[in-house]
């Protein structure tokens, strides 16, 4: 239905993440022989697949666009990203055009079924992404930049998730038949008191725009002085080498501080967005996200998820770009 979109700036591809639901990205340069090779099969598979606001293709030259490719630590080519609602969801290195007619014909099966289900609503099935919100304009769902490693989550409660929980891609199951996948608990709550400490390391430089934060309310017939608050008062510190603690973050200025209103959460999804002062979060590598009060007198505090939006920066370790020869697995 379309040839591929050429991309002339960071912005008109952030826009199109935005804006179509799957979006394939082919990092290519003139000087690469097996880029130039496999350009007809792409091309006619963007013919035959390209769905307006669905599946788009697109082309990056990456002499001209090295900021996106250093942004999606591409070091060969030809390199084929896919993504899905702004997340990279496969990536194919090398001239390999069986593998790649394999996984785009797969998405191009996943984008229908979605598409005869009513589209991408929240909550959808088909392993997509979950988000409470809409993703904010120009701007793409970076949450899966977080290292897990270093996740850190302070005054939870065992009996319920940990910290990479608030991570998990799937529909929280408070909004569906109340289990997690594993028959557990999908949602993080406090222990002693209302406090929450959470610590992300991203393993790549962010520019963050802005937070989604899910909490969502018991099941009926739950004791209403075990009734978890939703988050009301939350500091934020950024670029700190560590968790930090309670009696320590309370010594320091936090760099932005967020006020939770019961109008800021959205009735369906039980998600609030926090508009971040972008100047502030312009280079980002870590995140001490403090949940100081909930909102209420109880003791404990609840979140089912958090999603961050914004700009993947560089990756921390970068080899310079090669060109990939024509042979699979290459």
């Amino acid at each position: 239905m379309g040839q591929p979109i050429n991309i002339t700036s960071r912005e008109q591809f952030n826009n199109l993440l935005s804006s179509s639901t799957f979006v394939v990205a082919d990092f290519h340069a003139q000087w690469c022989g097996p880029c130039h090779a496999i350009a007809p099969v792409y091309e006619q598979l963007s013919a035959q697949l390209s769905r307006p606001n669905r599946i788009a293709f697109t082309k990056i030259d990456v002499d001209q666009q090295q900021e996106i490719a250093k942004a999606y630590g591409v070091t060969a080519m030809p390199t084929f990203i896919v993504f899905e609602r702004g997340r990279v969801t496969n990536t194919i290195r090398g001239a390999d055009p069986t593998k790649l007619n394999q996984v785009i014909r797969k998405l191009a099966t996943e984008a229908g079924k979605s598409e005869a289900s009513g589209g991408a609503a929240e909550g959808s099935s088909s392993g997509a992404t979950w988000i409470g919100a809409a993703t904010p304009k120009g701007y793409s769902d970076i949450t899966e930049e977080y290292d897990v490693k270093g996740l850190e989550l302070l005054n939870r409660d065992s009996d319920f998730g940990t910290a990479r929980t608030l991570f998990e891609a799937s529909k929280p199951s408070a909004l569906g038949n109340g289990k997690g996948k594993d028959g557990g608990a999908d949602w993080v709550e406090s222990d002693t008191d209302e406090q929450l400490m959470l610590f992300i390391p991203f393993k790549s430089t962010l520019k963050v725009h802005s937070l989604q934060i899910t909490s969502l309310p018991p099941s009926e017939g739950e004791d209403d002085d075990e009734v978890p608050m939703r988050p009301k008062t939350i500091h934020l510190y950024t670029n700190r080498s560590h968790v930090l603690g309670f009696d320590e973050a309370d010594d320091i200025p936090p760099v932005q501080t967020v006020t939770l209103e019961a109008g800021d959460w959205d009735a369906k999804t039980g998600t609030a967005k926090i508009d971040l002062r972008f100047v502030k979060f312009q280079t980002v590598f870590s995140l001490n996200i403090f949940v100081v009060d909930g909102d209420g007198d109880g003791e404990k505090t609840r979140v089912d998820r958090i999603r961050i939006f914004g700009e993947a920066g560089e990756k921390r370790e970068m080899g310079k770009l090669e060109k990939i020869g024509d042979g699979q697995g290459e």
